[in-house]
Order: C-alpha cells, then sequence, then structure tokens
C-alpha cells in the first residue's frame, strides 16, 4: 500500500491535463470578461442614445409626450414594453441646485421637461456561469430634457394720444428737468426702436465696464445722463441720424449734469441671457420704443418725486386743472420689460394723481372746486404660455397673464404728505367744493375698482413680429370713474351765523359736476396715460419668441 501511494506521488503523468483544466476556467472568465461585458457597455451606450432621444421628442411634445417616446423607442429597435416611464415636470436650470433637484416631477403649472426611463436586456455568453444560469443583464437608462421656449415682453407706457405741453411738463417733471419737445419729435420718438442688448452694450461702454456680463450692468446704479447718452448711442446706430436721433439728442442735454441714479433692474430683465458678455447678442430679439424705454427710465428716476404741471386740454365745462402726481417704485425685484421663460412677470409702478379741477359755475355757484385723487396701484403681466411652432416658427404663439392695476378714487381732502407716503392709503376727509363765503359746501366720495383675476392675452407670430400693443380692462370697469365718484358723492352744505340758505344748492354743485363727467374723465385718462398707467387697463406686448426645441439637460 505504502509503495503504491509513493508510486502515485510520483507519477507526473496528467498534470498538463488538470493545469489545462484551471486554465480552461481562466480563459472563460476572459472571455466573459471581453465578450460580454463589453456587449453589455456598448448596449447600455446604444441604450442611453435610445434613451436620449426619447427625451428629447417627449419634451419637444408635451402634450403627447408618452406616445412621442414609444415611438421614438420602437424606431430605435426596441419593444415598446422596454418604456419604463415618461414623466412630465419643471426643470429649473440654477447652478445652485444639486443636479438631481433641477428636476421635480410632478409638474407645478404646465410641464417644460421630460423625463424617460427605458429598460433593455443583453444576452449573456460567456458570462451565464457567473450569474446563476441568467442568460441576460439588465440595463436600466434615464435621460431628462427640457423644452427651451423664451419670450420677451413688457407692460405699460402707454400713449394714447399726444399733447406736446402736458407730456413735455410730466416727462420732464419724472426726469428731473424741463423738455420743450414738439408733437412731431414724440411720434419720432415712438416710431423708433432699439435693441435692449444694444443699449445695453452702449451703456456698459458708456461707464467704463468692460468683460463684463449683462446682469453687471442690470445691478449696477447708473446716472441718469448716461443712460439716455446710451439709449442716443444705440439709436444713432440703428437708425442714424434721423428725427428721432434728434429728438433724443435735446433730451440728452436737458438731463446733462443731473445726479440722479437708476437701478438698471428696474428697467430691464435679462432673464437667462444675464449671465451673457456684454456685447454678445441672444436669438431672441427684444425691440424697444425708443419713448418707451424713456417713459419707463423717467418712471423709475422720478421715485416718490412730485411732479406738478397745469393741464389745459381746452375740454368743455373746465376752467382751469392743476395736477400733482408721484411714481412709486417698483414691485421688489421687478421690471418694465423681460426676458424668460414661463412664469416671468413684468409689473407697472404704483401711481397718485391728485386733480384740483375748477369748474365752470351756473347761477348762485360761479366755480366749483374738485379735488379728485385717483390710485392705480401696480399691473402684473405673467408669461403663461409659449406655443412652439415647429418646424414652422411662424405659427408660434405666445400667452400672458394680465392684471391691470386696481383703481381708488376719491373727491377729498388729499396732503402733500399722503401723496407721497406710499406705506398706507389716504383716508381723506371732505374737501370744500364751493365756497360763498358765509355758505360753504363740502364734498366726499369714494370709488373703487379692479379685478384680482388675470386675462389671458394670446400674441400671435405677425403680432409678436409687428410688437402690437393689446390693451386689458378690468371686467368691473364702469365707463365713467367721475360717474362713480358721483354715485357716492355726500355733500354738506355749512350756513354761518349771517348766511342765508339758498334752496337747491346742492343740486346745483352736483349738476355741474355731473356736466363735466366727460371732460374730468378725460383729464384723468390723458394725464394717467402720460405717465404710462390707464385707468383699470393695462397695455402689454411681445417684442420676441425664441424656440430652440427640447435640449439634454441630464
Amino acid at each position: 500500500m505504502q509503495n503504491l501511494l509513493r508510486r502515485f506521488g510520483s507519477d507526473t503523468r496528467g498534470n498538463i491535463a488538470i493545469m489545462g483544466a484551471g486554465c480552461m476556467v481562466l480563459v472563460l472568465g476572459c472571455a466573459a470578461l471581453g465578450v460580454d461585458v463589453g456587449s453589455i457597455y456598448a448596449d447600455r451606450r446604444k441604450s442611453q442614445s435610445a434613451a436620449d432621444l426619447a427625451a428629447i421628442v417627449a419634451a419637444s411634445n408635451l402634450g403627447n409626450a408618452t406616445n412621442a417616446a414609444v415611438a421614438t423607442v420602437t424606431k430605435n429597435n426596441y419593444p415598446a414594453s422596454a418604456l419604463v416611464s415618461v414623466d412630465l415636470g419643471n426643470y429649473t436650470a440654477n447652478a445652485a441646485l444639486a443636479p438631481q433637484a433641477r428636476f421635480v416631477t410632478p409638474a407645478t403649472g404646465t410641464a417644460n421637461a421630460a423625463r424617460v426611463t427605458l429598460k433593455t436586456q443583453t444576452p449573456l455568453y460567456f458570462a451565464r456561469m457567473f450569474t446563476g444560469g441568467s442568460s441576460h443583464f439588465d440595463i436600466t437608462s434615464t435621460a431628462v430634457a427640457a423644452n427651451t421656449a423664451v419670450a420677451s415682453f413688457a407692460i405699460g407706457s402707454r400713449l394714447a394720444s399726444l399733447n406736446g405741453g402736458l407730456i413735455n411738463a410730466m416727462l420732464g417733471g419724472m426726469l428731473g428737468t424741463t423738455l420743450s419737445l414738439s408733437v412731431m419729435d414724440y411720434q419720432a420718438l415712438l416710431s423708433a426702436r432699439i435693441d435692449a442688448f444694444d443699449f445695453l452694450s452702449a451703456l456698459a461702454t458708456r461707464v467704463n465696464l468692460t468683460g463684463v456680463t449683462y446682469s453687471d450692468v442690470l445691478s449696477s446704479n447708473i446716472k441718469l445722463p448716461d443712460i439716455v447718452a446710451a439709449m442716443l448711442s444705440a439709436q444713432q446706430a440703428a437708425n442714424g441720424a434721423d428725427s428721432a436721433t434728434t429728438a433724443l439728442s435735446n433730451v440728452s442735454l436737458a438731463v446733462a449734469g443731473l445726479p440722479t441714479k437708476i437701478a438698471m433692474g428696474s428697467l430691464i430683465d435679462a432673464g437667462p441671457y444675464a449671465d451673457m458678455i456684454v456685447g454678445t447678442k441672444p436669438k431672441v430679439g427684444v425691440g424697444l420704443s425708443v419713448f418707451d424705454l424713456l417713459s419707463a427710465t423717467g418712471a423709475v428716476a422720478n421715485g416718490t418725486h412730485q411732479i406738478a404741471a397745469s393741464v389745459n386740454l381746452g375740454l368743455p365745462g373746465i376752467a382751469a386743472v392743476t395736477l400733482m402726481a408721484t411714481v412709486g417704485e417698483h414691485p421688489q425685484g421687478s421690471s418694465w420689460v423681460a426676458v424668460g421663460a414661463q412664469g416671468a412677470s413684468v409689473h407697472t409702478a404704483q401711481t397718485r394723481v391728485l386733480l384740483q379741477i375748477q369748474l365752470l359755475g351756473s347761477g348762485s355757484v360761479s366755480a366749483v372746486n374738485l379735488p379728485v385723487y385717483v390710485e392705480v396701484a401696480s399691473g402684473t403681466a405673467t408669461l403663461d404660455a409659449i406655443s412652439c411652432g415647429r418646424p414652422e416658427v411662424s405659427t408660434s404663439s405666445v400667452t400672458l397673464g394680465v392684471t391691470p392695476g386696481i383703481i381708488d378714487a376719491w373727491i377729498g381732502k388729499v396732503s402733500v404728505a399722503d401723496m407721497t407716503n406710499f406705506t398706507s392709503k389716504p383716508n381723506p376727509p371732505a374737501a370744500t367744493l364751493v365756497n360763498l363765503g358765509l355758505i360753504t359746501v363740502n364734498g366726499r366720495a369714494h370709488a373703487g375698482m379692479g379685478n384680482t383675476t388675470p386675462t389671458s392675452v394670446a400674441f400671435s407670430y405677425s403680432d409678436i413680429a409687428a410688437q402690437t400693443k393689446k390693451t386689458v380692462t378690468t371686467t368691473n370697469f364702469t365707463s365713467s370713474l367721475t360717474g362713480s365718484l358721483l354715485g357716492d358723492l355726500a355733500l354738506q352744505i355749512n350756513v354761518g351765523p349771517l348766511g342765508l340758505p339758498i334752496p337747491g344748492l346742492g343740486g346745483t354743485v352736483t349738476g355741474i359736476i355731473g356736466g363735466a363727467t366727460a371732460s374730468i374723465d378725460q383729464v384723468l385718462a390723458s394725464v394717467l396715460a402720460t405717465l404710462g398707467v390707464g385707468l383699470g387697463q393695462a397695455d402689454v406686448w411681445v417684442s420676441g419668441v425664441r424656440c430652440d426645441g427640447a435640449v439634454l439637460v441630464n
């Protein structure tokens, strides 16, 4: 027995076979690594490409995202069952957010992005001996694509009619200077257009900001003379030495030397293009009327300073009108014109006007002094939707949700302090409307109107190309603000110790005011229009739309 064991231990025959069997396991492992793992990686790339394409197509057609994704998956030779899910949501391009936090599903409001999850299988050849006999390996691929659609839009800066004297007084008051432009000059400024980014580039050059972004310019406080001079540079570059250039040159000379500074972010919001280097032009156009830009600049520059002027419109029943106006600051973080995606918004500024109107009297009342105070709260326009026409861009459209400012009006004794205190609303006492010495007539009235529900306003591509302004009126706005005030007017007749009552005096005063109702309404409309707002109305327009289609974002 020992001999047999000794002979077996010293026998070297068959060693190669044993070593060969062991090496065969290693060879099979290398084959599994080289063939099967390589096949997995190749199929993973193919599956990821299919998921990427499906996400892009789904984001391009968010209204029919699942069917669009299924069609893309099957075109890439995968069964429809390979598509695990198509999730719609909101994508926010914010570097401050973690990548996984930028896409949120389900969507809040209207979705702007789609996430596609694809599950495919790749066959195993040599590796199945290491996977318990499984003949395939599961591959899960996920892709997120967002629809990049932006528009540029604005609110306010209305001008229903031109009256050179009134505009000169009020625009000059807002800018802090004296203007003497003609109606023809204002017509030229209304017709002239410049690009907002050309204007910002000229402004950066003017104040020696080099190598900066538009955000750097918009976050700066810049002197009013530099802003108007930059408008002039952009106007000259765009339109040459025309009549608008001449008119703007006169304005530039009038404001030269003024120390007023403006926060540029109150004028323009560059949205997704804020981080672009100044001088780089984005694809979306932001065309601005030179007058609109100048008027908005004046409103921002005015702050809470008072504008005082006389108004002579030659209207029946009115002997004289003097006005005091103040324009508050825009709501924090808002601007007059913006470039943005769905959800971006712009605002008008809160505006207060006090008109001292002297009405022509009749009979025993020679004149009625009527103080009319009107406050227009800030109006808002929000970008509700962008419909991108593909492949024909001319079928694109933009929808804004517009809420005009709420109107609050009084006949009463409003003080200068009330006009400039924007932290609270006036609640004035009765004012003296008629003073006959021993007999006085005091009056007080209040009327409010407004609509807090946004109105949808659609802009076709032709509207956008023409920068057509559309007016939104509050649904419960009555035809006459003065008529509403008269409906609430309470008169008090005071007779002194030696005075004699005058029969029908109250009716006479009410009749005088009622007879001038249309004229008073026209004065209010003209004054507010010159300040860039309307009675229960808001003007909005869209100056550009960009639809780049969907792009992968994750």
